[in-house]
């Protein structure tokens, strides 16, 4: 057994010790001094920007050096339809259980909340900006203004369109475009050294994020809210251990080790609420675990905007929340029909600042089942249950890369089990 002494310098030099010690610190500083606390927000935005400047780059490398190294572009679209097969289906599965578990807990009934006497205001830009986003709106978006402009605003779905384009005419240029296909590849390289680089001021961008949204929204929302926060983490956390624990055993992998083999990322994204500042290590990470590169590159970009969900899980519970608290009554019917207009507003949270808000707000004006002015409710704590949601995209999308890599046979069975496989210890 290895000597205290020598124990502490491996621990310490984790990154996710250090950024679980930076997150201590912001809620410790936001608790001693709130004001304080809300102005270390730009540390945390100065590392998610950081972060994000690097997403287009890795996808757009990811992308081409994997997809046009297939010599398949066959492949490429069966491989993108798996995905969105079972993208469907489990996001489907977590608008059931959000829906479900709401209806039986119901953390809003009791509080007879007048509408009327809400402050719309407060809510009036996230109701505006959900109305200016129409379904062919979002389609459009998805094409930029330029080549180039994708990587301007780094919108996940414009890289990934402009990537998936150059790798198809790069694969048909066969022989010719190898040496542009090897050099992609070692770029990709580099800016993995980079995301190496900027990891290392992780642990003060946690500082800074935790202690803005504790310092700004933490101990009065906690109060008051308390109710709907105990929910939505059990809820997050039931349907992670059921099922996703369900999909990685019916694979013959564990849950709980890719959970300790992702918990860099996991604290990350906790304190950060942003899975976006976790993507190219997420990338990196499956391609470790013997994942083929072209699957990873087009299953993970495409996740992070249709396969969110955690968002279900939180559009469904909020939604329910805030008939329960204002007394609206909704009918089964009028439930499932709330739940497929979840399905289609969903797809329009990535790439948006406090996107899952927009989106409440976005469903909730398309039904007029529920009063949008509502949300009002919930803006204070919305950043505490982004905690929640953002844990269960993580895991989402890392699962379902690992599900259609399987599917596709496009994975080095040996290295998948040594690095997740069930054993009696996991």
């Amino acid at each position: 057994m290895p000597e205290p002494s020598q124990a502490r310098p491996r621990l310490i030099g984790q990154l996710w010790f250090q950024v679980a010690a930076g997150t201590a610190g912001g809620v410790a500083l936001a608790l001693l001094d709130p004001a304080l606390g809300v102005q270390m927000k730009p540390l945390g935005d100065a590392f998610i920007a950081l972060v994000r400047m690097l997403i287009g780059p890795i996808i757009f490398c990811t992308v081409v050096h994997g997809v046009a190294g297939m010599h398949d572009l066959r492949r490429a679209g069966r491989v993108a339809l798996k995905a969105i097969v079972y993208f469907e289906a489990v996001t489907t599965l977590a608008l059931l259980a959000g829906l479900a578990l709401v209806d039986l807990w119901r953390p809003g009934a009791g509080m007879n909340v007048n509408v009327a006497a809400l402050d719309a205001h407060t809510v009036a830009g996230y109701a505006t900006q959900a109305k200016q986003q129409t379904i062919v709106d979002y389609l459009l978006g998805i094409i930029p203004n330029t080549f180039t402009g994708a990587f301007v605003q780094p919108n996940v779905l414009q890289v990934l369109l402009v990537s998936v384009l150059f790798a198809a005419a790069l694969s048909m240029m066969g022989e010719r475009g190898r040496p542009l296909v090897g050099l992609i590849g070692d770029i990709s390289q580099v800016f993995f050294r980079i995301v190496a680089l900027v990891m290392r001021v992780a642990p003060i961008g946690a500082f800074g994020a935790i202690a803005f949204t504790i310092g700004k929204f933490g101990a009065a929302a906690l109060a008051s809210l308390g109710g709907l926060l105990a929910e939505f983490a059990v809820v997050c956390v039931l349907f992670v251990l059921i099922v996703f624990g369900a999909v990685m055993r019916a694979m013959g992998l564990s849950l709980f080790r890719l959970l300790f083999a992702i918990r860099d990322e996991i604290v990350i994204v906790a304190a950060t609420t942003s899975t976006e500042t976790v993507l190219p290590r997420i990338i990196e990470k499956l391609r470790d675990f013997g994942c083929d590169e072209s699957v990873v590159g087009l299953v993970v970009p495409a996740g992070y905007s249709f396969n969110l969900d955690g968002t279900c899980l939180y559009l469904a519970t909020a939604t329910m929340f805030l008939a329960q608290a204002t007394n609206t009554p909704l009918s089964p019917g009028q439930q499932l029909g709330l739940l497929a207009i979840m399905l289609l507003t969903s797809k329009g949270a990535a790439g948006v600042a406090g996107a899952a808000f927009v989106v409440l707000a976005a469903t909730l004006g398309s039904s007029n089942a529920v009063p949008v002015a509502g949300i009002a409710l919930i803006l204070g704590v919305h950043r505490l249950l982004a905690e929640g949601l953002t844990f269960v995209n993580l895991v989402g999308n890392c699962v379902a890369t690992l599900v259609v890599s399987r599917w596709e046979g496009a994975v080095d069975r040996d290295t998948l089990l040594a690095r997740l496989g069930r054993t009696a210890a996991a």
